[in-house]
């Protein structure tokens, strides 16, 4: 019998917390009083239910979902997913979301001024190899103006969801890229306490993804739990 190996819970502060005032949409949806358990349902617990043949491979191709080319610069985001024990989560369907090039989401509430670009959604999905191992070709987001506070805006990010065995085990990200000056302006990435928490939300420059005349290359590894975990939005 396998040896049975105990939950290791994350390191204090690396996780965010409900409430962080300056951060102001937590000031409103953060609980009051204490949490109610509700058991769950079955299709809670027996969904969503994902074959290969439902992902096409376009669809973890950003830039070849349209009949033209995107406008932006092309970029290559790849990455493992690991569990505390840095054993690859093989077959785990992941879905990003993002902004275009000039900051704006294809999504009827974004008012924001700028340019959409007819050749670009800005969402796709793909499954994790037997290494644990996603892959995505996109363009690099924009920043944008959201009005949390006087002069606000959004660093170039990328909204990352994965799927467990069912819809409770989904999980909420995103990722930053390095370099950027906004990092220490953003209060969603500043409602983690913890400074190396934080910086599991930066991927790296990879010059070994890169691919020489074609797109640069990042990479964003991601800890589903234990003290290294990457930090998920609740």
């Amino acid at each position: 019998m396998d040896k049975v190996i105990p939950y290791r819970r994350p390191e204090p502060g690396s996780q965010p917390d409900y409430l962080y005032e300056p951060y102001r949409s937590t000031v409103r949806r953060a609980p009051v009083r204490p949490l109610v358990f509700l058991p769950h349902t079955l299709s809670e617990l027996s969904g969503p239910i994902y074959g290969h043949h439902a992902i096409a491979e376009s669809d973890s191709d950003l830039t070849r979902q349209h009949a033209g080319e995107p406008l932006g610069e092309r970029i290559i985001v790849t990455g493992r997913v690991v569990d505390d024990r840095g054993r690859p989560v093989p077959h785990t369907l992941v879905e990003i979301w993002q902004t275009n090039a000039a900051g704006r989401y294809r999504h009827a509430k974004d008012n924001h001024p700028a340019p959409l670009d007819p050749n670009f959604s800005g969402a796709g999905r793909a499954l994790t190899d037997a290494h644990g191992i996603y892959r995505f070709t996109t363009i690099k987001p924009g920043a944008y103006p959201w009005r949390n506070h006087p002069n606000a805006w959004r660093p170039a990010h990328i909204h990352f969801s994965l799927f467990g065995p069912a819809f409770v085990t989904r999980l909420i990200t995103q990722m930053y890229f390095p370099g950027d000056p906004l990092l220490a302006h953003d209060p969603v990435l500043q409602s983690v306490p913890d400074e190396k928490a934080r910086q599991r939300l930066v991927s790296g420059f990879d010059i070994q993804v890169t691919e020489p005349e074609w797109a640069l290359g990042y990479r964003f590894d991601i800890v589903l739990r234990g003290p290294q975990a990457t930090p998920f939005e609740e």
